[in-house]
């Protein structure tokens, strides 16, 4: 018995898998920014490159992880005058407490205290001279504990992801079973090597390219499938099904 095509699905389902679509694509699109936002501008550039990739997970060889930060994710929460005094404050006055009581201290509670509070166990507390001077180290990219944790909601977020895009999209007509085969297992091989390579780049810096690589061969087969699905059910006349399709 073949697998219903779309032209043999009710609309109700149809409705049910069009409003699915919709909301992941919706969610597809955030992430995008929300990677951009969080990994871009890191090596002091605008935009988001494979160096920046490369920092994120392995470190920087130049800058400390409060000037990583402050170049990258925190970029834009502060005035450019306001940044490159705490920059100056790290190179030129050696991250001293007495530069600090008079310079950095006013910058901190006005624009950082709220979020770097404690408050928070994911975000480093910021309320003092004594744990800002810990930010004041070699940035040695992200902590392996943080890499377990991201690591286990990505495998499981992205499985219950392209689980329902595959079980809609195996309702598309396509003329190759292999290429309809390889379209629906591929995003599920990019996360692991993705995910994989998150954690190589931090003993070997190429491997930032994998990352790359794995995200876009996910954004590929997400983009496959949505268009297609979304094609087929609404727009294409779906040829008869096959034994197997």
């Amino acid at each position: 018995m073949s697998y219903p095509l779309f032209n043999q699905v009710p609309t109700s389902l149809k409705t049910l898998y069009t409003m699915i679509l919709i909301v992941l694509g919706i969610g597809y699109v955030f992430a995008l920014i929300q990677i951009y936002e969080v990994q871009a501008g890191r090596d002091g550039r605008p935009g988001l490159s494979v160096e920046d990739i490369r920092i994120a997970y392995s470190g920087s060889k130049a800058d400390t992880r409060l000037e990583i930060a402050l170049k990258g994710p925190m970029a834009g929460m502060l005035p450019g005058v306001e940044r490159q005094r705490i920059f100056d404050w790290v190179r030129k006055d050696k991250a001293s407490e007495s530069a600090y009581q008079a310079d950095i201290k006013p910058i901190v509670e006005t624009r950082c205290k709220a979020c770097h509070n404690g408050a928070n166990p994911h975000i480093p507390s910021l309320i003092s001279y004594n744990e800002l001077s810990k930010m004041v180290v070699l940035d040695t990219g992200v902590s392996v504990g943080t890499l377990v944790r991201v690591s286990h909601i990505h495998l499981f977020g992205i499985t219950f992801i392209f689980g329902f895009m595959g079980l809609v999209f195996c309702h598309a007509h396509m003329r190759s079973r292999v290429l309809k085969n390889v379209i629906i297992a591929m995003p599920f091989v990019a996360i692991i090597l993705d995910i994989a390579s998150w954690w190589l780049t931090k003993v070997s810096t190429p491997f930032a390219y994998v990352v790359v690589v794995g995200g876009g061969l996910m954004g590929i087969s997400f983009a496959v499938q949505w268009l297609v699905s979304m094609y087929q059910m609404w727009l294409a006349k779906t040829p008869p099904p096959r034994e197997g399709s």
